[in-house]
């Protein structure tokens, strides 16, 4: 007997992309009418979710590592995520690496940024949102990258970051200190590292 389409998306999660769900034997047509029933929702183009789930903690997180597997959670959304700002970010800001597509998405808005191949494979945690595995840089690597990218997020926002990474995070200088080499930010850093130790 086959598997009815919700227990396949019991299986992987609650959540699948449409070529997902072909691939398992649910058609286009199939998905419209449990969307059309109310049995799924469309959680962003070509992304089903089960409806009786309960809500997604981080929906635009969640939603933008289903729709961009390769992209990093960076910068602030990162800063973010890891609780060591008071910025709530309005974009989700994404790394991708140098030679691949740009991300491009209709909702959550997205600012994605291309770093060097190094810079974009340093410092990758994953950590399970709603049971999607997420892609975010460390906090360490996160504050190497604002230092990088200070001119575009402000100085205020660096600093604030570095300072409420010291108190509610283990402070780690050695860790900082070889994420600044790999961001080319090591000068830059330095003097603030040195004043927080």
């Amino acid at each position: 007997m086959k598997e009815r389409p919700e227990e396949i998306f019991r299986k992987h999660g609650g959540q699948l992309r449409m070529s997902e769900a072909i691939k398992h034997g649910i058609t286009r047509y199939m998905l419209y009418s449990l969307r059309d029933k109310g049995v799924i929702t469309q959680v962003s183009r070509g992304i089903y979710r089960l409806a009786d789930l309960p809500p997604i903690s981080n929906p635009d997180l969640v939603t933008v590592s289903l729709r961009f597997p390769n992209a990093v959670i960076c910068l602030v959304s990162a800063l973010a995520y890891h609780d060591i700002t008071t910025q709530i970010p309005h974009v989700v800001f994404v790394a991708v690496s140098r030679n691949s597509r740009m991300p491009s998405i209709d909702h959550p808005p997205i600012q994605a940024h291309r770093f060097s191949i190094e810079a974009y494979k340093s410092g990758i945690e994953t950590h399970p949102i709603d049971g999607i595995p997420v892609k975010v840089y460390s906090p360490e690597k996160t504050l190497a990258d604002c230092f990088k990218f200070r001119h575009k997020i402000g100085m205020d926002v660096v600093l604030e970051a570095l300072i409420l990474y010291k108190t509610r995070k283990k402070f780690n200088p050695g860790t900082l200190f070889r994420y600044a080499k790999i961001c080319r930010v090591e000068r830059v850093m330095r003097p603030y590292l040195e004043a927080t130790v």
